[in-house]
């Protein structure tokens, strides 16, 4: 079962939650080992973000010119970034959308790499924890509702219902803050 721990590595290298979701739920079932999963997936979450914190530390200033309307969200984003380093770090990697563009952003803030790496590695084991967690517990409660089920079709239907909470999840949150400050 080597190659489902490459598939996570892979698939953790971009966003990830769902492959580190379905992780944790084969770590349930016993196809992975849980600790390798963690292991895998926070090294998949470190690597992804670490190139593109470099490509941005490269390429982003120039890329960031590019966007003229938004000149003035970008400084107020690269200003959070320095004075916040530890925050922003860590919590880029759990806002939906922002796991790509946002350690871009924080490279071409100029933001130390010392101080990302350290946060980056604390925040991508918190994640990979967090997310796997998830799946192995919601393996653990649907396991035996789906005990009849036939092998595959389980899987296909957690695949389908993480997704379906990716999916829904940044939805709910933006409306739940955008009817907060209403």
């Amino acid at each position: 079962m080597l190659y489902g721990y490459w598939a996570l590595f892979v698939g953790c290298l971009a966003e990830g939650e769902t492959v580190t979701l379905l992780g944790g739920l084969l770590a349930h079932d016993g196809l992975l080992n849980y600790g390798y999963v963690v292991a895998v997936a926070a090294l998949g979450g470190i690597t992804g973000d670490m190139l593109l914190y470099f490509l941005g530390r490269r390429y982003g200033a120039k890329l960031l010119r590019r966007f003229k309307k938004a000149q003035p969200n970008i400084r107020r984003a690269n200003k959070m970034i320095l004075r916040h380093p530890l925050f922003f770090v860590m919590a880029v990697r759990f806002m939906y959308g922002f796991r790509l563009v946002g350690p871009m952003m924080i490279g071409a803030s100029r933001l130390s790499p010392v101080k990302f790496i350290i946060f980056n590695v604390i925040g991508a084991v918190l994640w990979a924890l967090i997310f796997v967690t998830l799946g192995y517990l919601g393996g653990q409660m649907v396991a035996p509702w789906l005990a009849k089920v036939h092998h595959h079709l389980k899987y296909a239907f957690f695949l389908l219902a993480v997704v379906v909470v990716v999916w829904l999840l940044p939805r709910t949150i933006r409306y739940f803050l955008k009817h907060r400050r209403s």
